[in-house]
C-alpha cells in the first residue's frame, strides 16, 4: 500500500479506528467478568453520576449503541447480578463500589492508550474530525430511522 497516497475519510478508515478502540478495550476487558456491552452499560451508568431509571437507562444506551434493547437489558441484568451494579430503594440502578472501582481501573488502562493516540492529532484537527463523525454519524442515525 502506498502510504504517501493522500487518506480522505470513508467507511474503512472509521472501521479501522473503530475496531482498534474496541482492541483496547478488549485488552483493558481481560480478566474481568465484563464484556463490551457490560462495560458501556456500567461507564454509562458511572458517568450519569447520580443513580438512573433503569428503563430509560436501557433505551438511551440501546440507542447511542444501536443495540437490541434487549441485549442492553440483558447486560444490565447481568451487571446486576454480579454486584457491579444495584437497584436502590427508588427502584432506580446505581454502581457499587466495585462498579466504580472497576470502571476506573478501565478507563485508566485505555485512557492511557487513548490520550498517547489522541496526543499525536492537533486539537483543531480533532474538533475538525468531531464535527464531521457527528455530522455522518446524526445522517446515518436519521437514515436508520426511516426504514
Amino acid at each position: 500500500m502506498d502510504t504517501t497516497a493522500p487518506v480522505t475519510l470513508n467507511p474503512s478508515v472509521i472501521g479501522q479506528a473503530e475496531k482498534h478502540h474496541t482492541a483496547v478495550l478488549t485488552r483493558a476487558l481481560a480478566g474481568t467478568t465484563l464484556d463490551e456491552k457490560q462495560w458501556i452499560v456500567l461507564n454509562q451508568t458511572v458517568a450519569a453520576g447520580a443513580p438512573v431509571d433503569p428503563a430509560a437507562h436501557i433505551t438511551r444506551v440501546a440507542a447511542m449503541t444501536q443495540w437490541n434493547p434487549g441485549d442492553a437489558g440483558n447486560a444490565l441484568t447481568a451487571l446486576l447480578e454480579s454486584g457491579l451494579l444495584r437497584e436502590t430503594s427508588a427502584d432506580l440502578v446505581e454502581p457499587t463500589e466495585d462498579g466504580t472501582a472497576l470502571a476506573g481501573k478501565v478507563r485508566a488502562e485505555t485512557g492511557a492508550i487513548v490520550a498517547a493516540a489522541y496526543g499525536a492529532v492537533s486539537p483543531e484537527d480533532l474538533a475538525t474530525a468531531a464535527r464531521v463523525l457527528t455530522t455522518i454519524t446524526a445522517r446515518m442515525a436519521e437514515e436508520l430511522a426511516r426504514t
